[in-house]
């Protein structure tokens, strides 16, 4: 593979190639010293805002094909001289390398080694009481808690490394002189050696190998203050800058969170603390660029969620519109999570700067006010933590009751609070008991089945509506688990391209509909295929947050990999995900060499294996190109490559990148919404549904006007609604392809039928393509006629469905019973199978 390398100021950039995966970042600095004229010890190769490490390969940093990695290339060392090397050491200014040389006597003690252990100092960055946010590890949100204890941390041995002796020597450490100018529209001036001895030491640091230090950029490579300039949000969300950059200080601050006082104290360090953000930025002053604290639900983002750094990317502030859009950082490893719009525009909060967190006892003492508690996400989403509304299910499942909280228990299995005078029989006091059961879950062990008595169902079982008959739930009828009505025959399960007869931007309602039009056939699985064969299409339904769509080519996460016993849908990734089954089959259609292990990318990509892909309404969250309503048939895509890597959940996916290549126009485009109105291509409903909906929204009015009297005027204004004529939206008509309408003409035997179909051209494609469907249906096997037989009755039969029935001894039409003879001729109409071939190409397929 190859991968693009460019210097930090973009003047410079080569493409450097004969490179793989497994490439050592060793072996990528000896290729670029005569590309940059620069040795491989002055070199430093950022990717995405992580420093490239000598002793791992590029795979480690997830660097693909044509990625860009950006060389900073160091200043050229001068030598010190000798006499200076002296004066250092009079003065004591000596570099990084001389503390290892230093007197023992002058060091102090490490922390671990220390005698008082755990006793505060005042070099602390936080003292007990201080008011700060604690960041989740899981989560990456930011939640309120107070200082409760301060300790020194124990450090092993392992921790504590004898200096390098290497860093000793002073004549390998560079000379910057005194007052030396950097750049002048910086006006950044070293006015001291110390300066270099500090930024040598934040070079040798393990903990900030990974970020980027910006002021250490500007002062190494004299590049200028503003290297901010023309880099993206989305770039500049992986630089920390020097307000969030905290070194490890060697303490453990143990902490309670704010309405969890009575839980133990969680010990942190002070890279997860930070002071409380109690500042509320007005909408108007928020600028793109802004890091900034914010409100974010990212599994429902309409709803409100929890608090999460963020880089602002778009702002749009008019009289009328007021959107606000930035990247969330979320997960363990703050993974980007982009375009975001964040709904609460109006609770912005400024991150706070270390040591300026207040503290319990300016609150006590009333030099400040206590800061105002933010809201985070309810934990019960169905009263909203609302205190004086009742609730069965984050309180009492019996009277809902939030009241006398200490007379509550709580079920070890169900895990639901009873009240326990609501109980039956009501208990006086809270039993001590390890374990306790309510009288639902609690297993009766007197309830055995004895000789010559029936088999007792289960309580599961006993409650569910098909054990009793007096349940007026109307089963099977919901639209998630549903039969299909109808099947698409006119192809095989295992064709591939597009489905004759539906146009793109063809949309239903319901999944079911999908299925039955033969677009993607699997009910709720997202991807349908073979695993020997390849994917025929697949669903985009927004399940993978971090799957990006482009509209003409997006990314697509595999399935496998979580846990969805007990009936689930959907689950939080538990496992590693497998090249097999429905992932293989996806990979099966990329024109590479199939490999379970690294994965492949085609050669040329539209040699794959068409896949037909469908958007959902429930991506509409994670990407604009979805459809606002239903289900939407977008055309074919092909794979272009796929390959392994580590999920936001830590665990192994596989993702798939998927290009457009459809001759019709994408939906979302103005000439595809062009295409759409001529065809008159709609939201397609199951039969009667529109029927159904009507009758409720009428019997929700009903109710809702009750028996009063009628005002003067209502029935004439609604029948006035009703009568008013809809505009009809104009369809273009069905061309008819040359060849075919010759063979039409030379269909002789069947011209009375297709003198009726014509009349359809003028409704659209759609429209005639069914009448044809319709028209030439076999009335044994209910399909498209295979090797059709058009007998002297002018009906079209197949040719193996009469043969079975003369078989049978049946020597009649079996249409209107006319009859042929024992020894009619079964000759097959080859001009009307070559029609049907060319209006459904491959419907013969697998019959």
């Amino acid at each position: 593979m190859w991968i693009q390398v460019r210097s930090m100021d973009g003047k410079t950039s080569h493409c450097v190639k004969d490179l793989s995966k497994l490439t050592k970042i060793e072996e990528l600095r000896e290729k670029l010293e005569e590309l940059f004229d620069a040795s491989a010890n002055r070199q430093r190769l950022f990717y995405r805002g992580k420093q490239l490490e000598d002793g791992h390969s590029l795979y480690d940093y997830s660097v693909v094909q044509n990625d860009i990695v950006q060389l900073l290339v160091r200043p050229v060392p001068k030598p010190v001289e000798k006499e200076e090397v002296e004066h250092c050491k009079v003065n004591g200014d000596v570099s990084s390398g001389d503390e290892g040389a230093s007197d023992k006597e002058n060091q102090e003690p490490l922390p671990g080694n220390s005698q008082d252990s755990g006793v505060v100092d005042d070099d602390s960055t936080y003292k007990v009481g201080d008011i700060v946010d604690v960041r989740d590890d899981q989560m990456g949100a930011w939640f309120e808690a107070m200082i409760v204890k301060v300790e020194k941390a124990q450090l092993s041995d392992e921790d504590i490394q004898e200096p390098d002796s290497e860093n000793m020597k002073i004549e390998n450490k560079p000379k910057i002189e005194k007052d030396e100018a950097i750049d002048e529209n910086c006006n950044t001036k070293l006015t001291e050696n110390k300066e270099v001895k500090e930024t040598t030491s934040a070079l040798t640091d393990k903990q900030n190998k990974e970020t980027i230090d910006v002021e250490m950029m500007e002062t190494t490579s004299g590049i200028g203050c503003d290297v901010t300039d023309g880099v993206k949000p989305k770039v500049m969300a992986t630089i920390l800058d020097d307000e969030t950059t905290v070194k490890d200080d060697g303490y453990r601050y143990h902490v309670k969170f704010e309405g969890y006082e009575n839980d133990d104290p969680v010990a942190d360090t002070v890279k997860s603390i930070r002071p409380r953000a109690s500042v509320n930025i007005p909408f108007k002053e928020v600028k793109v660029g802004d890091k900034v604290m914010v409100n974010y639900n990212y599994d429902a983002p309409k709803a409100r969620g929890y608090w999460y750094d963020c880089i602002v990317t778009e702002k749009r502030d008019t009289r009328t519109i007021k959107e606000l859009y930035a990247t969330i950082f979320l997960g363990p490893d703050l993974a980007p999570l982009e375009n975001c719009q964040i709904l609460y525009i109006d609770e912005i909060m400024a991150i706070g700067k270390p040591g300026a967190q207040l503290n319990m006892s300016q609150v006590e003492s009333g030099v400040v006010s206590s800061p105002t508690k933010r809201t985070n996400k309810p934990e019960c989403d169905h009263c909203q933590d609302n205190p004086r509304r009742k609730c069965k299910f984050c309180s009492c499942a019996i009277c809902g009751g939030k009241n006398d909280p200490e007379k509550q228990i709580m079920c070890d299995e169900c895990d639901a609070a009873y009240h326990i005078g609501c109980l039956t029989p009501p208990l006086e006091a809270i039993p001590d008991v390890e374990e306790w059961y309510c009288p639902e879950c609690k297993n009766d062990d007197t309830e055995v089945v004895r000789a010559g008595e029936k088999l007792k169902e289960s309580k599961k079982k006993a409650k569910m509506a098909s054990a009793t008959t007096s349940s007026s739930r109307d089963w099977g009828k919901g639209m998630a688990c549903v039969g299909r009505t109808k099947m698409c025959t006119i192809v095989p399960p295992n064709h591939f391209g597009p489905i004759p007869g539906v146009e793109v931007g063809t949309a239903w309602k319901f999944r079911v509909q999908c299925s039955e039009a033969g677009v993607h056939r699997p009910h709720v699985a997202g991807i349908h295929g073979r695993e020997e064969e390849g994917a025929y299409s697949i669903v985009l339904s927004g399940g993978y947050e971090d799957d990006h769509d482009n509209g003409d080519n997006f990314t697509y996460t595999g399935s496998g990999g979580r846990d969805l016993s007990g009936n689930k849908r959907t689950a939080e990734q538990s496992c590693d995900q497998l090249l097999t089954r429905m992932n293989a089959a996806l990979a099966k259609c990329c024109n590479a060499k199939f490999d379970k292990k690294n994965g492949g990318e085609a050669e040329e990509w539209k040699g794959g294996k068409p896949v037909r892909v469908v958007r959902n309404v429930k991506g509409r969250k994670h990407s604009k190109y979805a459809p606002v309503d239903g289900n939407r048939y977008d055309g074919i895509y092909k794979i272009t490559r796929y390959w392994p890597e580590k999920g936001k959940s830590g665990y192994l996916v596989w993702r798939y990148e998927l290009r457009r290549d459809d001759p019709s126009p994408a939906p979302w485009t103005k000439e595809g919404k062009k295409r759409i109105a001529q065809l008159g291509l709609t939201m397609q409903y199951p039969d009667g549904y529109l029927e159904a909906q009507a009758e409720k929204e009428k019997e929700k009015d009903n109710k809702g006007k009750g028996k009063g009297k009628r005002k003067r005027g209502e029935d004439e204004e609604s029948d006035k609604e009703d009568i008013s004529p809809k505009k009809k939206s104009k369809v273009a008509a069905y061309k008819v392809d040359a060849e075919v309408a010759k063979l039409i003409k030379d269909d002789t035997e069947n011209k009375k039928l297709w003198d009726d179909a014509m009349t359809h051209v003028k409704e659209g494609a759609q429209k005639f393509l069914a009448n044809v469907e319709e028209i030439f249906l076999c009335i044994c096997c209910q399909d498209i006629v295979f090797k059709p037989v058009t007998v002297k009755c002018s009906h079209n039969i197949c040719k193996q469905c009469l043969s079975r029935s003369f078989k049978a001894e049946v020597y009649s039409c079996p249409a209107c019973r006319e009859e042929l003879g024992k020894d009619y001729s079964l000759a097959t109409n080859a001009t009307l199978g070559k029609i049907l071939n060319r209006l459904f190409p491959g419907y013969e397929n697998g019959r």
